[in-house]
């Protein structure tokens, strides 16, 4: 028996049969061709073709892990259409009298170094991107696939690493566990095997690939991140024992349907949902959340190729309102920029993109398309118990502004007799160390706060999450974010206001106790995290 450690990804127990992901790659060689023009067409079919491929990823992608963790695949294709990209492919097809193919696999190793060597960790991943869909577009001109991929059981793909579309395209049901030699708990394929619920190790090291091959027998524990490869007797009996207490804990799990968010002591708390877009809505109510916490209204701006209308935007809104009956609703304004770029809003090229132009600096500074937002969503209002709340917050003066429109917005509904509901309840992101800081300004002028952990640990801990070279920097449960939080939620109560945490830190049962004695009000996770937090919250005695 050999033994692996990595890090785990989803926590669950998976044993079965090793499955070698085998990626088949075109060999590229450099040819001297005489007709350019007709090169360039080759070129242009392959990236149709890799595009057309893309949007079959995406779509598949939004059913299994939501409008969020599918962006990437958005970024992949706007990546396929770029500018500077193609010119480059182009110039070396037309001075250099070469193959398309050679053309693609130059400019993406000169991209992918460029990217690499940059400062800022948002560009070094587009490197792996730059690659990605490079690879994607060479396959498509000798029509490689991955057929020897296919799957005919369940079994667990081991790799070197998988790129966000090999994990998407695995057909999940024919898949126990994930298990790779590199990576990242923050990469985006990390965080969709985590999003379809697989069990999955990263990073268990190269020697793991010496050893394994198809038809191994492996177990996989995603709680403890270590793999044990041809598993000897004791250690098999003991590891399914621990995958059968584990089936009967999600057993338990499902029996708190309809039980209560208390504490022993008697403290309640509201446990709501995170939720991408309205197809999301059964897992909310299957799930038995008390409500949605965080509604992301971008995937709107995502799915379009042109700015969504206000009745567009109604319908969708309308839609989620109706369908969880009086709940609580939070819905977020878009929050555009960053690694969410649309074509058609122009936002141009940035050097620091996380920290520029994007979601309510956008909008202020665009008030018609922030208008147009804001009147389908008071309009909606009428349907159920909406919650508007505003990200990216960082000073006084720009919930003053918000503020403002909404009451313009407000004016022109009344004058043109168009009816909304006087309870709406206004709320902003704390995900900045600014607008924690400033948080006892902040909470007289609003309803609520909700704490945006994956940025405010980004941006305190002046870190990259997807990074893997700084996985021991970024710390989740550093003391400055516990402490920015915790201001946030006494000056919160001080001003009348509540407060919830949306981000991921939410889900973490070893920090909610934390949470409840700092006085949070509400958690809002990913649905399949809902009773396991409420089971965790009716153990806790705050007494």
């Amino acid at each position: 028996m050999d033994k692996f450690t990595g890090k785990g990804v989803y926590g669950a127990i998976a044993i079965g049969k090793i499955s070698v992901f085998n990626r088949q790659e075109a060999s590229v060689r450099r040819i001297h061709i005489k007709d350019t023009e007709a090169e360039i067409k080759r070129l242009e079919k392959a990236k149709a073709r890799s595009s057309e491929q893309l949007q079959q990823i995406y779509n598949k992608a939004l059913k299994e892990v939501g409008e969020t963790n599918a962006q990437i695949f958005e970024i992949h294709m706007m990546m396929i259409e770029d500018e500077d990209y193609n010119e480059s492919i182009i110039n070396i097809i037309e001075t250099q009298m070469v193959n398309a193919e050679y053309a693609v696999a130059v400019t993406s190793d000169n991209f992918a170094s460029m990217f690499a060597s940059m400062d800022d960790t948002y560009m070094q991943v587009r490197a792996a991107d730059v690659k990605d869909i490079s690879n994607r577009i060479i396959n498509n001109f000798a029509a490689v696939s991955n057929e020897n991929n296919s799957i005919d059981e369940k079994v667990v793909i081991c790799a070197d690493d998988l790129a966000p579309s090999e994990t998407v395209s695995l057909d999940k049901n024919k898949v126990l566990a994930f298990v790779t030699a590199n990576g990242s708990v923050n990469s985006h394929t990390a965080i969709l095997a985590r999003n379809m619920n697989i069990p999955a190790v990263i990073g268990v090291g190269d020697k793991f690939l010496e050893k394994i091959k198809d038809g191994q027998t492996v177990i996989v524990d995603g709680f403890s991140g270590e793999v044990f490869l041809d598993p000897d007797e004791d250690t098999l009996n003991a590891m399914n024992k621990k995958q059968s207490e584990d089936s009967e804990k999600k057993k338990l799990l499902m029996e708190l349907k309809g039980k209560e968010n208390v504490t022993l002591d008697g403290t309640k708390i509201e446990i709501y949902a995170n939720i991408g877009g309205v197809d999301n809505i059964g897992a909310v109510l299957f799930n038995d959340a008390g409500g949605i916490g965080l509604f992301r209204s971008e995937f709107l701006y995502l799915e379009n190729s042109d700015y969504p209308t206000e009745e567009q935007q109604f319908t969708a809104y309308k839609k989620v309102l109706e369908s969880m009956a009086g709940k609580k609703v939070i819905i977020r304004t878009m929050d555009i920029g960053a690694d969410k770029q649309v074509d058609y809003f122009n936002l141009g090229k940035e050097e620091n993109p996380a920290l520029g132009f994007r979601a309510i600096r956008i909008c202020l500074s665009r008030p018609e398309i922030f208008k147009t937002q804001m009147r389908a969503l008071y309009r909606a209002s009428v349907y159920g118990n909406l919650g508007i709340m505003f990200p990216m917050i960082t000073s006084v003066s720009e919930v003053e502004k918000i503020k403002a429109i909404c009451e313009e917005v407000k004016h022109e509904l009344r004058s043109d007799n168009i009816e909304y509901s006087s309870s709406i309840e206004i709320g902003i992101m704390i995900e900045t160390p600014a607008a924690a800081i400033i948080s006892d300004k902040l909470a007289p002028m609003v309803d609520f706060f909700s704490v945006g952990t994956n940025d405010l640990i980004q941006y305190t801990l002046a870190c990259d999450r997807q990074n893997p070279n700084l996985e021991n920097i970024c710390d989740t449960h550093h003391e400055a974010v516990l402490r920015l939080i915790a201001i946030s939620a006494e000056n919160a109560h001080r001003h009348g206001a509540w407060i919830g945490i949306c981000g991921e830190l939410a889900a973490d049962t070893s920090l909610t106790e934390t949470f409840l004695r700092m006085g949070i009000d509400e958690l809002s996770v990913s649905p399949g995290f809902v009773l396991k937090v409420r089971n965790e919250v009716r153990n806790i005695d705050l007494s």
